[in-house]
């Protein structure tokens, strides 16, 4: 499958077939923020999948939920409606063991992504801990609005006070680069270094409203712009986006390592 048939009417497969992986490269978009010689953050980007299912060795199908969790190093990004096409194409393929079909799982999506992606598979029975976002919500912030393409001159400092402290919003949309279909997603911030404003990062994050990226470029992008902005000692940026088609993707940044590993799938979800 080539990338000009994202965004057409694609059919579901009625078989397994790796090859409907389809993997964009991570460098030509951090190029255009800058990002030539080297990371700023480290991070991974999570996918929960709600829909998948593949037959037991007698044919009886079974279900899972599925978290699959890729290091932002690895050279491409799994475009994610093909990721939905792969999983459905196991619908119908028998596997003679719960290990067998994740091995293979891992063998793909690793292949595709040039590094190893980690896959978990958990019965719809077990507990799901769900989370609230930490911090301070701003959504309710009094505000005017009429920027709807990122601009990072909205970011500005409140004070020099050094705080440590984390916002969130349920208001984030950004759009799919080929599709234009809306992205939703609850963002949070958690950062230690001078005050910024609350109100210039609400207007700043909703400022993405129009604009077409790629989920875990859009967190990119973000970090980015708010370590040049307001030059933050630590800062962490999380996305989690509303899934589509049975599949939501978390992507993470932070310049600080032990953030990276904390990644919540929140109610909302």
């Amino acid at each position: 499958m080539s990338e000009s048939l994202l965004g057409q009417q694609t059919a579901y497969p009625q078989r397994y077939d790796p090859n409907i992986l389809i993997a964009i490269p991570r460098a030509k978009q951090r190029k255009k923020i800058g990002l030539t010689a080297g990371l700023p953050f480290s991070g991974r980007d999570v996918w929960h999948a709600y829909e998948m299912s593949w037959l037991n060795d007698r044919g009886l199908p079974q279900v899972a939920l599925g978290r699959f969790s890729v290091d932002c190093t690895s050279p491409a990004l799994i475009e994610s409606k093909s990721f939905k096409l792969y999983l459905n194409s196991h619908n119908q393929q028998r596997y003679a063991s719960r290990e067998e079909f994740v091995r293979l799982l891992q063998q793909d999506l690793s292949g595709k992504a040039g590094a190893e992606v980690e896959v978990m598979l958990s019965s719809p029975d077990d507990e799901q801990q769900l989370f609230r976002p930490s911090g301070s919500k701003l959504d309710t912030l009094d505000i005017d609005i009429d920027t709807y393409q990122p601009d990072s001159r909205l970011l500005q400092l409140e004070s020099d006070e050094q705080v440590q402290e984390s916002f969130y919003t349920n208001l984030f949309r950004s759009n799919c680069p080929i599709t234009g279909q809306p992205d939703w997603a609850t963002v949070v911030i958690s950062y230690q270094g001078a005050k910024i404003s609350a109100v210039s990062l609400l207007a700043y994050l909703v400022s993405y409203r129009l604009h077409n990226g790629y989920h875990e470029d859009c967190v990119e992008q973000i970090f980015c712009e708010l370590m040049r902005a307001c030059q933050p000692h630590r800062l962490c940026v999380q996305a989690n986006f509303l899934r589509r088609g049975g599949l939501d993707i978390c992507p993470i940044r932070s310049n600080t390592e032990a953030a990276v590993n904390d990644i919540q799938r929140f109610a909302r979800q």
